[in-house]
């Protein structure tokens, strides 16, 4: 008889606080609803495979210029598989249609089911945005 004594693993989404740059006309549009709708069907999903999705808001600042500073204000962390708090720019890189909630579930994925095809630290394909997360 098998044992079901399999341990629960924990990921983490996290969203810094974004402060719009009043530097630029930029304005954010993403579908915000659509991401929380994303991440509610994701987290009943990966609970089959003894994944907890958290979501997590932090006081962590990141100025919003564009786009890409909205990746990297979402933080994903998977300590067990390696990736302790890797901005979602890093792990998608460019976003061919800046839909932040196909965006994100592909960061999500990625890191879990194809940790392989993320750029390492320090890799000269990597595009720093100056996002602090080191890459």
């Amino acid at each position: 008889m098998a044992c079901s004594s399999a341990r629960s693993t924990t990921f983490q989404v996290v969203f810094y606080r974004r402060i719009a740059s009043l530097e630029t006309n930029w304005r954010d549009q993403s579908d915000w609803r659509a991401v929380t709708a994303m991440l509610e069907h994701l987290s009943a999903e990966l609970a089959n495979f003894r994944i907890d999705l958290h979501v997590v808001e932090e006081a962590t600042e990141i100025k919003i210029r564009g786009y890409a500073d909205i990746l990297n204000s979402i933080r994903l962390r998977y300590p067990s598989g390696g990736f302790s708090n890797t901005c979602l720019g890093h792990v998608i890189g460019c976003s061919a249609e800046c839909n932040l909630a196909l965006d994100l579930k592909r960061g999500i994925n990625r890191i879990l089911f194809a940790p392989e095809t993320i750029e390492p630290q320090g890799s000269d394909k990597v595009v720093c945005h100056n996002c602090g997360c080191g890459c």
